[in-house]
């Protein structure tokens, strides 16, 4: 046995007592702390105090399952009380247990125990209720290392939090066999410097916890295909091969501070001539090449000697007795631990082994365990332990990488993103054996798409003629990296089928290597990786899909037509993006908390049935929730594609958009007076009031006509005969409300009224609904269409508010409508998918000023819009000089505060604001409950939707009590960038 190993360690303590307590880690010195001298104190003193049965019975770590019962538990109890092990590796169970085992077995431990983990992905590769973060395969796609850099932090802390001191991680294989049946997603790729960066940024991120990383698996399992848990694999490379790509992320690595390095069970002829000798016990291997060659002077462990690889080689106990000769530290779950240490010892007695190369990885084991600060051990604190597993900045890390790895692979047409929505009607087909929902409801927040099924390809293309545009999503099993990823020939099928009669997006949620099957592409438009099925992969995919988010990932892999590094950049085109991080965005996490206690306590105090709340900021929905209920009744929760009437927001939803269009082509202009709106208004006390100051609530006009008494029998009191009908007929087909219409005499008087009626006195601030009855009989008349065809056709389709729009009805099924209020003085029902406006209500549903039902997500497009200078989705609305001079306060100093248009913060202590929003921030609220606001200088857009006047219209509860501005206040209260 060669003795230069021991006379190494002898060396390296001596430098070590050169060192101050001040020094900092070397990279070529993985296992020499920063107090290298208070280190090897400890060091001899732990081991000075051990038997020679127990100095070779740190050597060994078992594994412990915290699900497998008490038989089980006893049996690693008695390994660790009799036989001194010296560390315990975890497998399957729950982090609760996982705790408590650990601080029980740390107390009967004459040696604090080294803990060790297999979590390549995070906790959840062997936990429940743990997290689980992207493959390697999935950060292997990400440009750049600093997502590899978080991931490998996060779950370094992760481990740290559990008792966990190293973790088996990263994989540093190349992958370069796509059958590879035990590596594949593991793997970064098999681009040896894309595998040695992402490797390198996941152990410095993970090191820099305290957690201890382990490059796996040497000297090179990624052209295998072969399981070695079930046989033994063989590598036909040459050296020269396996020394210029296998070997060169371990030298990078072990050159940056790799602490640890686990050897495969591999047959490598190249490496070791004895036929079906494994690399694991080949001190060849593990001795000459990894220590001598690399220079290596971390621990080294060996892959689990109960797998095949191993097991089949040799009896356990002789096969440890070989692997600790060839030059591991640490033995991994052997299958007969005290047969074993029988036979080391046997081998030390017998001269086979010196004291001298015992002592050197006995010392090494201690001197990591003083590395992970057990010479201070402390027990895990098992309260809130799940809580800190699963955390928001979690969500942010994987979040973050996600967004960086989906990768377009092809975009012919300019199909990516998607735009110009109101050409497109678009399909959605889910192939694969895993759930596409989440996909498929992230989709429907950019525009309507539909789901489209079939059991037969004929009847799936039938259903598929009237769509232009048809995204395929695969989804295979997320649950881990071995599951199947392939199309069946069946899918395959299908796919092309499609592809030949329609624009297609492939979005494939599985590992890259499914590309080989896709032998000819040139019937797709579009490509997309997405490699895996999680959540995220898919809620990240469909916005990037929609021009949400930039697509810059690049493929980690070479698969069927497309090579290792294949990628198109897609730029975003500013629609909105989602997520659940408020941190992401300078918000404190706490905020949504907050925010869901006043909503509770508003449906509590019965302030409203129910509501949806949306908070965006950046470009980015960080809230989008509902809460409560339709009614009082709970039959129906509200869900976040329930439409809402917006009242009075319909005024910046609808009329003054379109107004700002007429005024940039100089059809109107702000200084025009009204009368040019409607020439009845020529020689009438209205005739030189400005649309400017119409719209500022500064021309004098009523503030309120109430159009409806005058339409009441003056006897019962009820709807005359003269206006309405129960029925629809020729001369009555204006709807009012269920079984309620109204004739065009109606129209004729409402405006007759506003014409001849009395201006107030004083010039002042007046809020009034009357302006916008004058600019809807405009702009009908200007374009010869009503108010819901122009909304949608300038606006709402090509923005994707396909949730917004006048009669409801008409468009979404009833018990998608929030009902309101419980009219018993006009309609004398439940206003139900109808407006709940009277004027509104009168013009059939279609007002200036009220009729629009929306949803918070598609108001929040529209704020969004006006935020970003009148530009979303690739298409420049209007102009940011247009949208400037209608959000300014044209009368602040006769305390009008209003914009044109557009509310604005009070000038001073009461107003429609929290109080807290910045000058050029603007918004609208509406009676019966709605609220939305937009601060261009925090890019903040908010949207607070309700039916408080259900089912009394007199319920001020939200009004009192401030409820929607306290909620505005939370936010900018919430915010700490």
């Amino acid at each position: 046995m060669k003795f230069k190993y021991a006379f190494r360690l002898f060396v390296v303590f001596a430098f070590a007592k050169a060192y101050t307590s001040q020094a900092q880690l070397t990279s070529n010195e993985p296992l020499i702390a920063k107090d290298s001298i208070a280190q090897m104190k400890w060091v001899d003193s732990v081991y000075n105090s051990l038997s020679p049965k127990e100095r070779i019975g740190q050597l060994f770590m078992v594994d412990m399952f915290s699900n497998k019962g008490k038989a089980h538990a006893d049996n690693v109890r008695k390994l660790v009380e009799n036989y001194k092990i010296g560390g315990i590796i975890f497998s399957k169970g729950g982090p609760v247990q996982q705790a408590y085992l650990t601080n029980e077995l740390q107390s009967k431990s004459k040696t604090p125990l080294l803990i060790a983990m297999d979590a390549e992905w995070g906790l959840s590769m062997r936990l429940d209720s743990t997290y689980a973060f992207p493959w390697n395969m999935t950060l292997g796609a990400t440009p750049g290392k600093q997502s590899s850099y978080e991931v490998g932090k996060r779950i370094g802390e992760h481990c740290k939090r559990l008792g966990v001191h190293i973790n088996f991680a990263p994989d540093v294989d190349i992958n370069t066999n796509p059958l590879n049946p035990i590596i594949g997603n593991r793997s970064f790729g098999e681009d040896m410097y894309n595998v040695t960066n992402k490797a390198g940024a996941f152990m410095k991120g993970m090191q820099s916890t305290g957690t201890l990383a382990c490059a796996k698996h040497f000297p090179g399992h990624g052209d295998t295909d072969t399981d070695s848990h079930k046989t033994l694999p063989t590598v036909d490379f040459s050296a020269q091969r396996i020394d210029s790509v296998e070997l060169y992320p371990y030298k990078k690595l072990i050159d940056e501070g790799m602490a640890s390095v686990m050897v495969a069970h591999l047959n490598i002829p190249s490496l070791e001539p004895r036929a079906g000798y494994p690399t694991s016990i080949s001190e060849k291997v593990v001795t000459d090449l990894l220590k001598s060659r690399l220079g290596f002077k971390g621990l080294i462990f060996t892959d689990a000697l109960n797998m095949k690889g191993a097991s089949n080689f040799s009896a356990p106990g002789e096969i440890d007795l070989q692997a600790f000769k060839a030059g591991n530290d640490v033995l991994l779950i052997s299958e007969n631990v005290p047969k074993s240490i029988d036979k080391i010892a046997a081998a030390v007695a017998a001269g086979e082994i010196t004291e001298e190369r015992l002592a050197h990885s006995v010392k090494k084991i201690l001197m990591s365990k003083y590395i992970v600060g057990l010479h201070k051990y402390q027990p895990v604190v098992v309260s809130s332990l799940i809580q800190d597993l699963n955390t928001e900045r979690d969500d942010i890390v994987y979040e973050n990488a996600i967004s960086k790895s989906i990768t377009v692979l092809k975009n012919s047409k300019g199909i990516l993103p998607i735009q110009n929505l109101e050409t497109k009607k678009i399909a959605y087909v889910e192939l694969g054996d895993d759930s596409g929902e989440v996909f498929f409801n992230e989709l429907n927040k950019y525009t309507k798409v539909d789901r489209v099924k079939g059991t037969k390809l004929d009847g799936l293309l039938k259903s598929l003629e009237s769509y232009n545009t048809v995204i395929i999503g695969l989804h295979r099993s997320n649950d881990n990296p071995w599951k199947s990823y392939q199309l069946k020939e069946r899918e395959l099928t299908w796919l092309y089928e499609i592809a030949r009669k329609h624009d297609v997006i492939f979005d494939g949620f599985v590992r890259p290597y499914m590309l080989d099957q896709l032998k000819t592409i040139k019937n797709f438009e579009g490509i997309l990786m997405s490699y895996q099925n999680s959540e995220w992969s898919q809620k990240v995919s469909a916005q990037i899909i929609f021009g949400a988010r930039d697509a810059v990932g690049n493929l980690p892999v070479s698969s069927g037509l497309f090579q290792v590094n294949d990628g198109l950049k897609v730029n975003h085109i500013k629609r909105l993006s989602y997520g659940n991080n408020p941190s992401s965005v300078g918000f404190d996490p706490s905020m949504i908390a907050k925010i869901d206690s006043v909503a509770r306590h508003t449906i509590n105090g019965k302030g409203a049935p129910g509501m949806q709340i949306l908070v965006a900021r950046r470009g980015k929905v960080i809230l989008n929730k509902s809460y409560g209920h339709h009614t009082y009744s709970k039959k129906d929760a509200i869900t976040g594609t329930d439409v809402y009437d917006i009242a009075s927001v319909t005024k910046i939803l609808a009329t003054l958009p379109l107004v700002m269009e007429l005024e940039e082509k100089n059809v109107l202009s702000l200084d025009d007076a009204i009368s040019k709106l409607d020439p009845d208004l020529k020689s009438t006390n209205k005739e030189q009031i400005t649309i400017k100051q119409m719209l500022s609530h500064y021309g004098r006009l009523k503030p309120w006509i109430p159009f409806y008494v005058y339409t009441l029998d003056s006897v019962t009191n009820k709807p005359s005969s003269k206006y309405y009908s129960n029925g629809s007929k020729a001369s009555f087909k204006i709807p009012v409300a269920a079984g309620l219409f109204t004739n065009d005499q109606v129209q004729d008087t409402i405006f007759d009224r506003i014409i001849r009626s009395d201006l107030s006195t004083d010039l002042e601030y007046k809020y009034s609904d009357l302006p916008y009855y004058l600019m809807k009989k405009y702009i009908e008349k200007h374009y010869n269409k009503n108010l819901d065809q122009l909304t949608q056709d300038h606006f709402y389709t090509s923005l994707g508010m396909n949730r917004t729009g006048y009669l409801p009805l008409n468009k979404f099924p009833k018990d998608q409508i929030v009902p309101t209020e419980e009219d018993t003085t006009f309609r004398n029902q439940l206003i139900h998918g109808y407006v709940h406006d009277q004027g509104a209500a009168m013009q059939g549903g279609i007002g200036g000023h009220a009729g629009v039902f929306s949803t918070a997500n598609d108001i929040a497009k529209m704020m969004q819009m006006y935020l970003q200078g009148g530009y979303y989705g690739g298409r420049q609305y209007l102009k940011q000089e247009t949208i400037d001079k209608f959000n300014t306060c044209y009368y602040c100093e006769n305390d009008v505060r209003r914009g044109v248009g557009f509310d604005k913060p009070q000038l001073e202590d009461s107003g429609p604001t929290c109080g807290c929003v910045d000058r050029s921030s603007f918004g609208h609220s509406g009676f019966t409950g709605s609220y939305t606001w937009a601060d261009p200088d925090k890019e903040i857009v908010y949207v607070f939707l309700s039916n408080r006047v259900h089912p009394d219209a007199s319920n001020r509860f939200i009004i009192t009590e401030n409820i929607r501005t306290n909620i505005q206040q939370i936010i900018y209260d919430s915010i700490i960038d």
